[in-house]
């Protein structure tokens, strides 16, 4: 005998199933850390796109020790070198945006690559969600003392005096120290030759030796040097002086105005992370990044502490890929 069921019931179950579907659905679409609230409920990887020992992995590792206690997670550093920082950058780039992958990386793979490569596998400002800036810090123009020059104005009347017998040297093309003088040579008019060096202790052997009469270097490398009397610093290329190093002038105060080439340091998730997330890590890394000890620990490597709202890490991109990559496009330069 078969028994038929009410009205109601039948009602309740579709009801029910209707209930339970939309919150299959609605799992489905949201990652798992916003849906229980518990985020982080294990460990977070840090993308590093350059070798253990370098600058971005020294102060990554400073800001990770801080920020795995108020997570109460370990953030486990993975160092993932090559292509100028593009291969670290992409694969956080095409992660997974469950709050368990993030990146902390310099100005190149984000501000200059989209100019430099044509085949670059991510956009920088598509497919990663800005975090926070951690730290800026500028380069210093230097020029051997036997150039008997003091200031960038008596630097750039000596190059114009002698167009195309002096040369200047940067570890590569694209690189910060090339942009920078490229910059120079735009607003300034000048023609001094570009010779790309493996490296900053070759561009200094370099200098000593008089092959090289100037170059715009990083202030870990250039200041012993400085100090030491072998060579002489001219100016920072900050906007603003720099706190590290005080006593330096700005390019804009030696005569060249809106002249700002700066090395910096910042913290991206892929694009799609949940924004509570993002938030949280702001708040907290924001808070980390001015504190006594960490603010100590970057002055060390000539940083200056400047944590921002992720707007304004997405502002400094677009800006850098604007300037910069004006240069870039007058050289025509490509890396791939």
């Amino acid at each position: 005998m078969r028994f038929s069921a009410s009205p109601a019931s039948a009602l309740r179950r579709r009801l029910l199933g209707t209930a339970v579907a939309a919150a299959a659905g609605l799992a489905a679409a949201t990652p798992a850390a916003a849906q229980h609230g518990d985020w982080p409920s294990r460990p977070i990887k840090l993308v590093v796109p350059f070798p253990a020992g370098s600058s971005p992995d020294i102060i990554a590792r400073v800001i990770s020790q801080p920020l795995s206690k108020q997570l109460g997670q370990a953030i486990v550093i993975d160092n993932k070198p090559g292509a100028g920082g593009n291969i670290g950058t992409g694969t956080v780039a095409h992660s997974a945006p469950d709050g368990y992958t993030m990146l902390f990386t310099i100005n190149g793979p984000l501000a200059t690559a989209p100019a430099l490569y044509t085949k670059l596998n991510y956009d920088p400002l598509k497919d990663l969600a800005p975090v926070t800036l951690v730290a800026t810090s500028p380069n210093v123009l230097v020029v051997p003392p036997s150039l008997n020059v003091d200031s960038v104005g008596a630097f750039n009347a000596l190059v114009k005096k002698e167009p195309g017998k002096l040369n200047y040297g940067s570890v590569g093309a694209g690189s910060s120290g090339h942009l920078a003088m490229e910059l120079l040579k735009g607003k300034e008019g000048l023609d001094i030759l570009h010779v790309p060096y493996a490296g900053f202790p070759q561009v200094v052997t370099a200098m000593l030796g008089g092959q090289l009469q100037a170059g715009f270097m990083v202030p870990a490398i250039a200041m012993p040097q400085v100090r030491d009397g072998k060579l002489k610093a001219l100016a920072v290329t900050s906007a603003r002086r720099s706190p590290a190093l005080p006593d330096l002038p700005t390019m804009a105060e030696q005569g060249v105005p809106d002249f700002e080439v700066i090395s910096w340091q910042a913290i991206l998730m892929p694009a799609g992370t949940p924004q509570p997330i993002i938030d949280r890590l702001n708040k907290e890394l924001v808070q980390i990044i001015k504190s006594d000890e960490v603010q100590k620990q970057l002055n060390v490597q000539y940083f200056t502490a400047a944590p921002s709202t992720p707007a304004e890490l997405t502002a400094l991109i677009k800006k850098e890929q604007q300037t910069l990559g004006a240069v870039i496009k007058r050289l025509n330069l490509t890396l791939d």
